[in-house]
């Protein structure tokens, strides 16, 4: 018996894939090209300085091609700011994984201040840690509304030393007026970064130590 049913053509019997379309190789890869575009550009930055450096030089030290840069940010302004924003972020995870870990709550100010102290050198001298030295060094090249939100991230990092200093005051071992002492021991902390070689000997252990020393009067 004939069917009065046309048959199925071809396009409606294919298959259809519901949902999102699937990513391509590069569409997956894209998280991992930014950050080896916001490592490069880091780097470069605190080596050459933002002016002396330029696009291509960022994607060619990424492995890229020279318009590369151009599809994760607007400009070379916006990947400035991008690598201080990254650096600032994650100098916060960085201070609050600290403060959390079991057994932080129950020390000493003063070895509370060691772990801040500590773990600022890291973020500041140890593996991957171009991004917070160009934020210190190149903030200027910022336009006013970026140089406001970084303002606001390195608030909430200093607001994470005042309880500790505060503490400290209290005990009499932090003599200087505690909105005095944050600035000058976070100046002489980042000034670290202009003079710091590991390969003369100092380990960022060490340089915690002598800090703790600098900055505590000996109970």
């Amino acid at each position: 018996m004939k069917s009065d049913a046309a048959p199925p053509s071809s396009e409606s019997a294919a298959k259809r894939p519901r949902g999102r379309p699937r990513k391509t190789v590069d569409e997956r890869d894209d998280g991992n090209r930014r950050q080896a575009l916001l490592a490069s550009a880091a780097k470069l930055f605190r080596r050459k300085g933002f002016a002396a450096t330029t696009t291509r030089d960022i994607a060619a030290a990424a492995g890229m091609q020279s318009g590369s840069p151009f599809y994760h940010f607007k400009s070379k302004d916006a990947l400035l700011y991008a690598v201080m924003e990254e650096g600032m972020r994650s100098a916060l995870d960085r201070q609050r994984a600290a403060a959390q870990v079991p057994g932080y709550a129950s020390l000493t100010p003063g070895a509370q201040l060691r772990v801040l102290v500590t773990v600022h050198f890291h973020v500041l001298l140890g593996p991957g840690s171009d991004f917070v030295p160009v934020m210190l060094y190149e903030a200027r090249s910022l336009p006013p509304r970026q140089h406001k939100a970084l303002g606001q991230l390195i608030a909430e990092y200093e607001a994470l030393w005042l309880p500790v200093l505060n503490a400290l005051h209290a005990t009499g071992e932090l003599r200087a007026p505690v909105r005095l002492a944050r600035l000058l021991i976070l100046g002489a902390l980042n000034w670290s970064v202009q003079w710091f070689d590991a390969k003369k000997g100092a380990s960022l252990q060490e340089l915690s130590d002598a800090a703790m020393d600098l900055f505590l009067k000996p109970r």
